[in-house]
C-alpha cells in the first residue's frame, strides 16, 4: 500500500527481514529484499493511479509521447527509529515536478514564478524577435539583392578579364603584323598607341571594381541596418543564457550526510551535463538529509516501454548512471558507509591456464568467466599477464583478440609476431568462425536468424552500448536455437563482426531477441554467472596451412 506520511516518506514492514548493514552501491547492486518489497509497492500504486497523465507505452492508444521512466526508492531510518521508504522519479511525470507520495526535484524549473521560467521566458522573447527580424520583407530582400549583386559584380569582372585577354591577342597580332610592314619611325608611334589601348583598358577595370564596390558597400550598409540589430539581439541572448544556466547550476545545490553543500558548478568543475541532478537518486537523497532521515539502501528500476536505444526492460532493477549521477552521488554520499565498489576487489585467479593447445607456435586457452583478458586499470590479474609468465620468451603482442571478462571460452595465444600477424589478418578478414552458446531468458519463437543491430558505446553510461543507426559501427550476428523449454532458450550465437558487448545487446535489445542473456548484469539481471561461452573456433593454422578446430562444451 502506497500510504504516505508526509511528502514523499512511506512507512514499511520488515517482516522479519534484516536491515542492510550498508548503504547500496549504486553503480553495480542487488536490490536489498526491502528495496524490492518498496518497489513493488511503487510499481502497484503505478498500475492503479490516477493523479496523474503520463504515457509510459504500457497501454496501446494511450495519447502523448511514449516516455518510459527511471523510478528509485531509498530505504530510510527517522530519527525515532523508524523504518520507512522515499520513492523518486527522474526527470518530469506528466510534465510535473511535483506528484504526491514522491519526493520534490533539487530545483524546480516549472516554477513561473522562479528565476529560470522567467529568464526562460525572456529567451523565448528574444528568439521571437529574432526569428520576426530575419524573416522580415525588407532584410530578406536586402540579403538578396546583395547576393544578386555580388553574383552580377562576379559575372562582370569574369567577362571583362576574358575581354583583356582577347585584346591582348589581337594588340600582339598587330605587333607582329606592324613589324614586318613598318619603319622604325612608323612602328615606334604604332606600338605607343597600342600601348595607350592597353592601360585605358586596365584603368577601365580599375574604374570597375571602382564603381562596383561602392555599389556592393551601399547595399551592404543597408543589410547592416538590420544584421546589427539581430547581432546585438544574438549577444544578449548569448549572455542571459550564460548567466541563466549559470545561476541553475548554482541553484542545484546538493547535501551530503555530513551537512555539507555543493552546487553542479563544484562538482563537476566543467560544464555539469544536461539534466545533471534530475536522476531520482539525487533527489531522494536530498529530501532524506533535509528531513533528518538516515538512507540505508536504495534501489531504482525502469517502468514502461523500452527506449530504442537502451536497453531497459520494465520493472527491472539498474544502477545509477555514471556520468550524471557518479559525481553528484559521490559527494551525496559522504559521511555513509557505503557497501566497497566490487571494480576495486581484488580477485585472484586460483585456476592455472586452462591450456587446450599448444604447438610452438601457438596456444588455444579455454578462459574462465569472471577473468579479464587483458589488464584493467584497477584489476591486473588477467589472461594475459599468466601467459607472459607461461612464456616469458614470447616477443610481441601475445593474445590476438579477447573475451569480456564475464564471458568464458576460447582464446587464441601466439608465440611469435610472424604468427600473430597471421592470426591478426585472418580476424580482420574474417575468415576464422567463432560460435558461441548462450541461455537466455525467454522462450525465442524463431529457429535461427540474423541480428543486424550497429552499436556505439553509452557515452553516459560506460562500459554500456547503444544501438545507434547514426553513429553505430556495424554489428551482425547470426544464431540458431538449439532448446526452449521453461521459460529460458539455448541458442548458438555466430558473430560475424566482434563489437564490444555484440552478443549481449543483440540478445537483449527489443529489436533483437528481446530476451538477455542469463546472469547478464548490465543488460539483464545479475546472476551467479553470465550464461555465456566461446566453446568453438576455427581458424586456418598459420605454418601448416589447414582449417583446425577447438571446442570446449559449454560448463552451463
Amino acid at each position: 500500500m502506497f500510504t504516505t506520511i508526509h511528502a514523499g516518506y512511506h512507512p514499511i514492514g520488515l517482516e522479519g527481514l534484516k536491515l542492510p548493514k550498508q548503504f547500496t552501491f549504486p553503480f553495480y547492486y542487488t536490490p536489498h529484499p526491502l528495496c524490492v518489497k518498496a518497489a513493488e509497492e511503487v510499481q502497484q500504486y503505478l498500475k492503479i493511479q490516477t493523479d496523474f497523465e503520463h504515457n509510459f507505452g504500457l497501454e496501446d492508444g494511450a495519447e502523448g509521447l511514449i516516455i518510459g521512466k527511471m523510478f528509485g526508492v531509498m530505504l530510510v531510518e527517522t530519527r525515532t527509529g523508524h523504518i520507512g521508504y522515499l520513492a523518486g522519479f527522474s526527470g518530469k511525470l506528466g510534465e510535473r515536478n511535483f506528484v504526491e507520495g514522491f519526493v520534490p526535484p533539487i530545483f524546480d524549473t516549472l516554477n513561473t514564478s522562479g528565476f529560470y521560467k522567467k529568464g526562460e521566458h525572456q529567451l523565448n522573447e528574444i528568439n521571437t524577435e529574432i526569428e520576426a527580424l530575419e524573416s522580415a520583407e525588407n532584410y530578406v530582400k536586402a540579403k538578396v539583392e546583395l547576393g544578386n549583386l555580388h553574383q552580377r559584380y562576379e559575372q562582370e569582372l569574369k567577362e571583362f578579364k576574358i575581354y583583356l585577354k582577347t585584346q591582348k591577342k589581337v594588340r600582339n597580332q598587330k605587333r607582329e603584323e606592324a613589324r614586318l610592314e613598318l619603319h622604325a619611325d612608323a612602328l615606334a608611334d604604332y606600338e605607343s598607341q597600342l600601348d595607350k589601348e592597353s592601360i585605358a583598358l586596365h584603368y577601365k577595370l580599375k574604374h570597375l571594381k571602382l564603381e562596383w564596390k561602392l555599389r556592393l558597400a551601399k547595399a551592404d550598409e543597408k543589410l547592416q541596418l538590420f544584421e546589427k540589430v539581430i547581432s546585438n539581439l544574438k549577444t544578449q541572448r548569448k549572455k542571459l543564457s550564460a548567466q541563466l544556466q549559470r545561476e541553475l547550476h548554482q541553484s542545484y545545490s546538493f547535501l551530503n550526510a555530513e551537512g555539507e553543500h555543493k552546487d553542479l558548478l563544484n562538482i563537476f568543475k566543467t560544464q555539469p551535463p544536461a539534466a545533471a541532478g534530475e536522476c531520482a537518486a539525487p533527489k531522494l537523497f536530498q529530501f532524506a538529509y533535509k528531513n533528518e532521515l538516515k538512507p540505508l539502501a536504495m534501489a531504482e528500476f525502469w517502468w514502461g516501454a523500452s527506449p530504442k536505444s537502451q536497453i531497459r526492460k520494465h520493472k527491472q532493477f539498474y544502477p545509477a548512471c555514471r556520468s550524471k549521477c557518479e559525481p553528484i552521488l559521490g559527494h551525496m554520499m559522504e559521511g555513509l558507509v557505503v557497501e566497497p565498489n566490487p571494480i576495486f576487489e581484488f580477485k585472484s585467479i586460483k585456476r592455472r591456464l586452462d591450456i587446450v593447445y599448444e604447438d610452438n607456435y601457438l596456444l588455444v586457452i579455454n578462459k574462465p568467466e569472471e577473468v579479464l583478458s587483458v589488464p584493467g586499470k584497477t584489476i591486473k590479474e588477467s589472461v594475459l599477464t599468466q601467459l607472459r609468465a607461461y612464456l616469458p620468451d614470447a616477443k610481441g603482442p601475445i593474445l590476438v583478440h579477447r573475451l569480456d571478462m564475464s564471458t568464458s571460452g576460447l582464446l587464441i595465444a601466439v608465440k611469435n609476431e610472424k604468427t600473430y600477424k597471421n592470426i591478426q589478418k585472418q580476424f580482420i578478414n574474417r575468415s576464422i568462425k567463432k560460435r558461441y552458446v548462450a541461455i537466455l531468458d525467454g522462450e525465442i519463437p524463431t529457429t535461427e536468424g540474423c541480428i543486424d543491430l550497429p552499436l556505439r558505446v553509452d557515452l553516459d553510461n560506460r562500459p554500456t552500448q547503444l544501438v545507434c543507426y547514426d553513429y553505430g559501427k556495424p554489428a551482425i550476428t547470426k544464431y540458431k536455437i538449439i532448446e526452449v523449454s521453461e521459460g529460458k532458450t539455448r541458442v548458438y550465437f555466430y558473430p560475424i563482426t566482434g563489437r564490444t558487448h555484440q552478443l549481449r545487446v543483440h540478445a537483449a535489445h527489443q529489436l533483437g531477441l528481446n530476451a538477455p542473456i542469463i546472469g547478464d548484469d548490465l543488460y539483464g539481471k545479475k546472476g551467479k554467472r553470465l550464461h555465456l561461452h566461446a566453446e568453438q573456433i576455427t581458424f586456418e593454422h598459420p605454418v601448416k596451412k589447414e582449417k583446425v578446430t577447438f571446442t570446449v562444451p559449454s560448463p552451463f
